[in-house]
This record gives C-alpha cells, sequence and structure tokens, in this order.
C-alpha cells in the first residue's frame, strides 16, 4: 500500500510481518537461512525465486530498511550497507569501468574527495571537479569518457545547493548516471529522483538513525543500476548488521518527526546569529542570504539540520568558541538528537589541502552546527557562551 503523505509512509511502510503476527519487526540475528529441500536451495542461488540466504546477500531488517526508504525517496530498489562510506564507495564501482571518467561538484564530503582523489586512480577511474557557483561551465570539463555526475547538495560542510532540475537534464542530454549524495537533506526534506537522479546514497548514520547509535549506509535507485549495485556488494561483503537495519528502519518512522525540529531550531539559531558583530557569516540554505536560497526553497521542503558560522579572528578564535561551550557536544558526527559542533578545517577535511579546503570556503574559523532537538533558547545561549 503507497501513503500520499510522508509522515504516514514513514510510520506505516514495512516489508512485511513475520508469521508470529508481530505489531513490530522483531530483528532477525542470523548469519544464513535455512530450505526447505535441495532444490529450492538450487532455486533461490540461481535467483529463480526469492527469498533470503545469507545475511551478506539479504535480510528481512535491511529488507524493511530498504522499503521504508526507497518509500520515502521513490526509487524503485535499494542496498543497504555498513557504513555511508561504503555506500559512497558502491555506488561508484559497482557501476563504473576502469578508463571510465567522472564529473563531481567540487564540494564533497573529506572521505569522499578521498575516493576520488587516492582511491579509484589506482583502477584508472578519473575525476574532473567543477564549481556549483559556475555550472555554466560544466558541459567544458565533460570528457568522452565521462560517465558518471557526483554531486552532494547540499554539500558537507560548506552548505551549497546544486539546482537538481538543472542537474538532472544535464545527466539526460549527455547520457550520464547521475549519483546524488542527500545525507544532508534526508528523504524527508529531498528526493532528488525526481529531478533525474539515478542513484541517490545516504550516511544512515547520521539523520536516518538521529541518536548516534549506529552506522549504516543506503544506496538507492532504478532497477537496472541497483542490479549492479547488489552484485557488487554481495561479493565484496559491506553488508549491515541485522540489528542495525532494525534500528534504522525504527528511526525512519520519526524522520519526519524529528527533521521537522532540526529545521526549525536551525532556522531560528541562524536567524539569531546572522548579523552578529563577532560572526563574519551565517550560512544556511533557508536564509535568504544564502548564495542559492531560492534554488533551496525550490527544491527542499524545509533547510535542514545543518548551519556554519564563519567566526571573526580565525582558527584561534574557532578554536576558543568551541573549547568555551557547555552544553554543545564536540564530535565529528552530524544528524543527532543533540546539538554537535565540528570544526572541519581540523578534523573531517583535514585530509584536504589548504588550497583544496579554500577552493570549496572551508576557512580556518568555519566551524559545522548540527543542530539538536533540545529547547533553542538552550542552544542559543550556549552559542553565546562560546562566542564570549
Amino acid at each position: 500500500m503507497t501513503y500520499q503523505n510522508p509522515e504516514t509512509s514513514a510510520v506505516r511502510t514495512t516489508a512485511g510481518r513475520s508469521d508470529q503476527r508481530t505489531h513490530s519487526s522483531p530483528i532477525y540475528l542470523t548469519s544464513s537461512f535455512t530450505f526447505d529441500d535441495a532444490e529450492e536451495a538450487r532455486q533461490m542461488f540461481a535467483e529463480e525465486i526469492p527469498g533470503n540466504i545469507y545475511s551478506r546477500y539479504s535480510n528481512p531488517n535491511s529488507d524493511d530498511l530498504i522499503s521504508k526508504v526507497c518509500a520515502a525517496e521513490g526509487t524503485a530498489d535499494g542496498v543497504a550497507t555498513a557504513s555511508g562510506m561504503a555506500a559512497m564507495f558502491g555506488s561508484i564501482a559497482s557501476v563504473l569501468q576502469q578508463g571510465d571518467h567522472i564529473l563531481a561538484a567540487r564540494s564533497l564530503f573529506g572521505s569522499t574527495h578521498q575516493l576520488l582523489t587516492r582511491v579509484f586512480p589506482k583502477w584508472g577511474i578519473t575525476h574532473t571537479y567543477g564549481d556549483i557557483s559556475d555550472i555554466g561551465n560544466w558541459e567544458k570539463l565533460l570528457q568522452p569518457n565521462t560517465k558518471m555526475l557526483f554531486v552532494e547538495t547540499p554539500s558537507n560542510p560548506g552548505l551549497e545547493i546544486i539546482d537538481l532540475e538543472w542537474l538532472g537534464n544535464f545527466a539526460k542530454v549527455h547520457d550520464l548516471i547521475l549519483v546524488v549524495d542527500n545525507c544532508f537533506a534526508t528523504p524527508y526534506l529531498q528526493q532528488p529522483a525526481k529531478f533525474g537522479a539515478h542513484l541517490v546514497t545516504h550516511s544512515a548514520t547520521k539523520y536516518i538513525d538521529g541518536q548516534g547509535r549506529v552506522l549504516g549506509g543506503l544506496i538507492l535507485g532504478t532497477e537496472e543500476l541497483i542490479q549492479e549495485v547488489r552484485f557488487f556488494t554481495r561479493h565484496t561483503g559491506p553488508a549491515i548488521s541485522p540489528f542495525n537495519s532494525w534500528l534504522l528502519a525504527k528511526s525512519m518512522e520519526t524522520l519526519p518527526v524529528r527533521m521537522d525540529r532540526h529545521c526549525e531550531n536551525a532556522l531560528t539559531l541562524a536567524r539569531y546569529f546572522e548579523g552578529n558583530p563577532k560572526v563574519d557569516q551565517v550560512k544556511y540554505p533557508f536564509l535568504p542570504s544564502h548564495p542559492q536560497y531560492e534554488i533551496a526553497k525550490k527544491q527542499m521542503k524545509h533547510g535542514g539540520g545543518i548551519v556554519t558560522l564563519e567566526i571573526k579572528g580565525g582558527l584561534e578564535k574557532a578554536k576558543n568558541f568551541i573549547d568555551r561551550l557547555e552544553m554543545v557536544s564536540i564530535t565529528a558526527n552530524l544528524g543527532d538528537s543533540r546539538t554537535i559542533v565540528t570544526h572541519p578545517a581540523s578534523t573531517t577535511h583535514s585530509k584536504l589541502s589548504p588550497e583544496e579546503r579554500n577552493q570549496v570556503g572551508i576557512t580556518d574559523g568555519l566551524v559545522r552546527i548540527s543542530v539538536g532537538l533540545e529547547h533553542v533558547d538552550d542552544i542559543i545561549k550556549d552559542i553565546e557562551r562560546g562566542l564570549g
């Protein structure tokens, strides 16, 4: 059954109930599954009939998670992985060959940048970066062997927004596979497949979990491409555990409610500190001052839960700001129920050169705030404490 409203779909979508008539899905902690006879085993391995064989391939809990997220994203099928980076790697490695080329937005998460610059070149897969602020120049960056477009929107941590409608048309005209990392927006706020994305990836560790408990990743997309992804992950082994799948599937039920609160708090925080004399810039997709504000409003339901502050005075002032905080957590994660602050230049993006960081707006004074579910007045009070 399909549901018109995402809040209902998040709660009610399920891959099926157990034969014990459970209302809540049980955890299937098993490495393998039995067969009624030798012929059934043969048929399942030959993929003539559906069924679970081994939890590295599939498991009822990962099936449940995938059904919920596909319903939210509007995609045909998907694969769950052990971590977000396993999903990023699998979305590329499963569909590209030696000699292929990727056109990617320059604004990427640090580990994704490492995949493109250090891992895939070993296998003869190359890339070129394009600037989100200059998409009119992207056609000139295409090469005869370009097979894929890879973007994050909003980007981590710079919160750059790319026009998904334009990107979907660009991919169609040039017959390219479009992959969108939708982690910051979540399936509740944005559905890239509606704009032509062939694969959509997530670090489920972030907002889909929502409480900083487990690791997980997702690759969602067309039936044809997910067949390739499933073959790749089945034989390379980045399998998600049944327990993590169960927990993430349960978390999907509250994703809309949580994201509404994250976004409300984040917008209030961004408005409150915009113009603060100790801050050079506040960046948030739903602030009119954001360079891609109109695009964000067009393709996102709300502005997300991430706000960045450019602290005046650079590195030392940013460190002092972080060290003065009393409630807000200092950690590299995001999407938690608790508000988190991160200094990207010295942590998540520290492996980038200073020049590479500057190209995507990661300055020494930039701090990323993952705005949590606490009362917004308490969050504001602690940020003011950090500013001194």
